[in-house]
This record gives structure tokens, sequence and C-alpha cells, in this order.
């Protein structure tokens, strides 16, 4: 969601904070602000809109200083506009806070406070906290802050100036993201590791409910009671230039040519190809644990929902477990029935998802494991799961997921692989096989990413259709859903995703004349029923497309046909991904979307 960006040293904070701001544009925001220290006062420029319209207001409208916060707004409490716009201020101009979160009681607050004489400018639960600060403010941040913190319900991550202490960028989070690194001459906080990767690469996670005091010479770490905090910092070796274009017009367009790279050190990492065996040491489940497994919940949100459904279908047929995936945002509130032998996948990029982690939360107060599958290194999910799996998918920029969703797909294969073997549905040379055919899967996503110029012919005849509708079974089904959400993300299409029998039980009645219909069509137990399904639709009016391998002569006859390379049923999906990416990535850009920042949108949901 939001995006927070804060420096403290010797050099001007300015630049380094925009740039922060760029690194984290893929979040999505509708305004974007700073606030400097300055002089013995707080600065703040804000601007509505792009960023590069506060870039232009600061070249108008020059601030220097050498501590300062910065931040991109995803509203949540009033409109955008720049009164709304972050950072903001107390009545006293003492303080300058930006904020990424929502404060569930901030009307009850705001009242409380006008009673007592404090007028209000933004519509916005973060000026609440900044007027809080500064109403109950005791002459030090600290012990204001832990006065005033145990006040807000909801999610926040915080980033707070004080004029009396010009040196000092005070943190807190619940529930939203914070990390704070050492560089560039001082230290940094942002809410993001790309925004400060060019600084720093040793990196503190914020846990949660515990605040921060960051100078120029180091950070203090306290935990809600102010006992101080021991913390070590982590690694990060991504690689910068993974946070740059390198020539692509968009990331999205560049996350997907990655995404044969990843697949192949996803494979190599949880997979010895020279032995064609799964590495052991890098798995979850214990053979005994295996055994002993009952139940397998998954879930996530969005993308990482969908590949969870991948993983569910594939770990019921081969590994002959009962597996259910589950939208974060329902199990957490549908009063789950979590059994005794049940264990939990929770599934997210950025491993900072507010209903994933709540899901998660709630599986360990039942006393179940939790195996994190993420992408980002210290997040709240892989700090809080009980085993971890991380998807090597590298800083993934653009809004709409690609290349992590296939790492997410492809390391639920290899435990889908793994938990049938333990299991004793599959035999050691059968585990071979399938290890053996999914390692051609990298070299196959490449061959496919070399027909993108007829995918991109196909849009440019039809990106001005009204409706897209993709249909599939079994996996298929789920790769639909996953293609319809890419179509909705960046091209604001209507799309939707139908399991192909269900047409005739209503969905048929929305096709007409000029209607595109998409049919995935990967596994050929099921291939004459969607073939079937595919020709009702073109009987109504309906442009129609097949996405399959090896397409029959009546296939070919029926429909426009986008052929897959000839894999193994089982991890065709993963394929039939990659010409749906570059099929919502060409409708949009005919169509002159924003791609990587498609509207009303962010990157990493940490709010409800």
């Amino acid at each position: 969601m939001c995006g927070i960006i804060g420096y403290t040293g010797d050099r001007d904070c300015v630049g380094i904070i925009l740039r922060g701001l760029e690194r984290l544009e893929y979040r999505g925001y509708d305004s974007a602000g700073l606030a400097v220290l300055e002089d013995g006062r707080v600065d703040i420029r804000k601007a509505q809109g792009r960023l590069s319209n506060l870039a232009e207001l600061v070249k108008a409208s020059p601030v220097r200083g050498n501590i300062g916060i910065g931040h991109t707004r995803w509203a949540t409490h009033g409109e955008p506009s720049y009164i709304n716009a972050h950072p903001h201020a107390d009545a006293n101009q003492r303080l300058a806070i930006v904020h990424n979160g929502v404060i569930e009681n901030s009307y009850t607050l705001r009242q409380g406070l006008a009673q007592k004489g404090i007028a209000f400018i933004s519509e916005t639960d973060t000026e609440v906290v900044a007027q809080l600060l500064g109403y109950y403010h005791t002459g030090e941040m600290l012990t204001t802050l832990y006065r005033v913190l145990p006040m807000l319900e909801g999610s926040f991550a915080l980033a707070i100036l004080d004029r009396e202490r010009p040196d000092t960028i005070y943190c807190a989070r619940k529930g939203g993201p914070l990390i704070v690194g050492r560089g560039a001459g001082g230290s940094l906080i942002a809410s993001d590791i790309p925004a400060i990767l060019s600084y720093s690469r040793d990196i503190f996670f914020l846990g949660e409910a515990e605040i921060g005091a960051v100078t120029p010479e180091g950070v203090s770490f306290y935990d809600s009671l102010g006992n101080p905090l021991e913390k070590t910092s982590v690694h990060i070796d991504w690689d910068i230039d993974a946070a740059e274009k390198d020539g692509y017009p968009h990331f999205m367009l560049k996350e997907i040519h990655q995404q044969p790279k990843v697949l192949e050190e996803t494979l190599r990492h949880y997979v010895d190809m020279e032995k064609l065996a799964v590495r052991r040491e890098r798995m979850p489940f214990t053979p005994a644990e295996a055994k002993a497994l009952r139940r397998l919940t998954l879930i996530g949100c969005g993308t990482a929902y969908y590949a969870g459904l991948m993983g569910q279908s594939l770990i019921r047929r081969l590994a002959r477990l009962r597996a259910d995936c589950e939208i974060a945002s329902e199990f957490r509130y549908s009063e789950p029935l979590i059994e005794a032998d049940e264990a939990f996948i929770a599934i997210s990029q950025s491993g900072e998802t507010l209903d994933t982690v709540a899901a998660l939360r709630l599986a360990k107060a039942a006393g179940r494991p939790v195996i994190a599958l993420c992408n980002v290194i210290g997040s709240t999910v892989a700090r809080e799961a009980d085993q971890l799996m991380y998807t090597l998918a590298g800083p993934e920029i653009a809004v709409a997921s690609t290349k992590a969703y296939s790492a997410q797909a492809l390391t639920l294969m290899i435990l889908a692989l793994d938990l049938a073997h333990l299991r004793g549905h599959m035999t050691t040379a059968e585990l071979k096989t399938a290890l053996r055919a999914l390692g051609e899967i990298p070299g196959q996503a490449e061959r496919l990413l070399g027909q993108k110029e007829r995918i991109q012919y196909f849009a440019s005849r039809h990106f001005n259709c009204k409706k897209i509708f993709f249909i599939g079974r079994l996996e298929d089904y789920y790769l639909a859903m996953e293609a319809a959400l890419k179509q909705k993300e960046i091209s604001y299409i209507h799309s939707e995703a139908y399991s192909a029998g269900e047409l005739k039980h209503g969905p048929l009645a929305l096709i007409e004349e000029g209607a595109l219909v998409i049919a995935l069509a990967t596994q050929s137990r099921v291939l004459d029923k969607t073939m079937s399904n595919l020709l009702e639709a073109k009987a109504r009016g309906g442009k129609v497309v097949a996405v399959g391998q090896s397409p029959t002569p009546e296939l070919l006859a029926a429909a426009e046909v986008w052929e897959l390379p000839a894999a193994d049923e089982r991890f065709a999906p993963l394929l039939g991904a990659i010409p749906m990416q570059l099929f919502a990535y060409y409708m949009a850009l005919q169509l002159g979307r924003d791609i990587d920042k498609p509207r009303n949108l962010a990157k990493s949901v940490t709010v409800e």
C-alpha cells in the first residue's frame, strides 16, 4: 500500500527521499509528499498525483536538510487531494508524520481531540495520530509514543520527525512493514527493501509493536514496554538492477521475461537436478510428518490464492491428501474448523499481506504448524511461520504479479511431488521422471516468450472488446482465474473466469457477438469436454481462442490456437500462464493503461 522512506545523516535527504519514493511507486499511490527538518522547523512539500508532480514542486520551491521522511499515499480516509496527502503535522507544527495502514478508531479519537479544541485540516486518520502525538507530547517522543500507541486500533507503520530532536526519525509498527538500514553516511527507514537497496544491504526488520529511534550514528529498538531490544541485521543479496527496467518499457514485461531464469533458480534450489532428487533439507515435511498429515490448508489472497489453488489440486491428485485453499480474508472470519492433524501454508509475495498474516496467526494460536511460502526475506510471514520456503523471484516491481506467481506455483508443484513420494503414492522412479519433466519447464518457457508477437498482433485487433471470458477445467480453471485477474488489473477490461462446465448454468447468457472467450485446455482427459464448451460460446457469436498443447485438427478448425510446448500435463498450466500474462500486457498497452501502476491498486495490501 502506501510507501514510506526516511533518511538521517550527513547528506542532503531530499534526493535520497525522492529516489526512494521512485522505488516504491509500484506499491500504488495517488499523492506524494516529504517533510524535512531545516533550521529548527518542519518544512513540508506534497502534491496530488504522480511523483513527478512532487519533484517539480520541490524544484520550484526547494527544501534542503539532512533529515527527512517521504510518503506515497493510497487513499483510505479522505479522497486523493493535496490536503489529504502526507506528511501531516500537529497543530503546533512541532512534528510531522507519515503513515501506512488504517486507524480503525480514528473517528472516535478525532471527536475527542475536537472537544479539546484541536482543529483538523484533513480527513485522514493519519492527521489524528499527528494531533494525538502533538497534544500528549511529554517533551520526549519515546515516552509520548508509549502513551499514544495503545490508543490506536487497527494497523500502522509510522515515521515521525520531531523538531526538538533534529537528528532522529522515530518509527513504530503494528501490522504494516518497516525496515531500517545503515548506509549513505547515515541511516534509512522504508516500507520495503527496494527503496533503500542502493544505500544499504544490511537490513533490520522492525517487529510487531516495536519502536525504533533512528539517528545518523545508529538505531535503537524498543519493545512496547520500553525495554531495549538487540536486533541482528539480515543481508540482502538481491541484484540492484532487478529494481531497474533494463531497457524494457515496463517492469511487467521485464518480469515476464525473467520467468525462465526464476523457474530455473527455484527448481535448482529445491531439487538436485543431477541426481533428480528433492533436496530434503529444504522441504518442510519429514517422511514421518508427511505420512501422519491428514489435512493441508493453503491460505492466500489474489494471485497467491490462485497459485494456492493450483497447489491444492496437485497435492490432492498426486499425494492423495486432503488439501484446501482458502481466501485469507474469508478464512479469518469464517470460524474455521482447525483440526489436530492439520498443517497450513501461508502464501504471500510480500510477506506482509495483512489478511494472510492474520490467518497465519489464527492457525498458530490453534497450535498448528505453519509453513511460509514467501518472496521477501525477513518479512512478517517469513518471521512468524514455523518453517519457510522462499520463492526465488527477486524483487517484483510491477503491481500485477507474474514471476512471483510462477515461482509460487512451481514451488507448490515440487512440494506436491515430494508429499506424493513420502506418502507412498509415487515411486522413486516415478519421482525422477516427474522431476526430469519439471526440469524442462524453464526452457519451454523461454521458447514461449519467443512467440509473443502473435499475441501482440491478436491484442492489436481485439483491444476494443468490452468483456473477456476465461474458461477451463481442473487446473486450467485455476489458471483461468489468474488470467482473468491479470486482465482486470492492467487493462481494466471486464474479465471473468468460469469453470468450463458451468457455462450452460448461467454465464452463457452473457456471451454475445464480439465477446472474447479464451479456453485454457492443457488437460487431455477433459479436452473433449472443454472443446464442447468452447463451441457453445462460438455458436453464440463469441470470438474463441484455445491455449493448449498438440491441438487436434478439430480444435484448429474451431478456434484460434495458441500452442504450448509439449510438456507433462501436470505442469503445463505453469506454461499456460505466460501467454495469459502477455495477453493482458499487450491489451493494456494498446489501451494506453498505466501498466506497472494500475489505478486503485497496490502491490502489497497491508490494510483490510
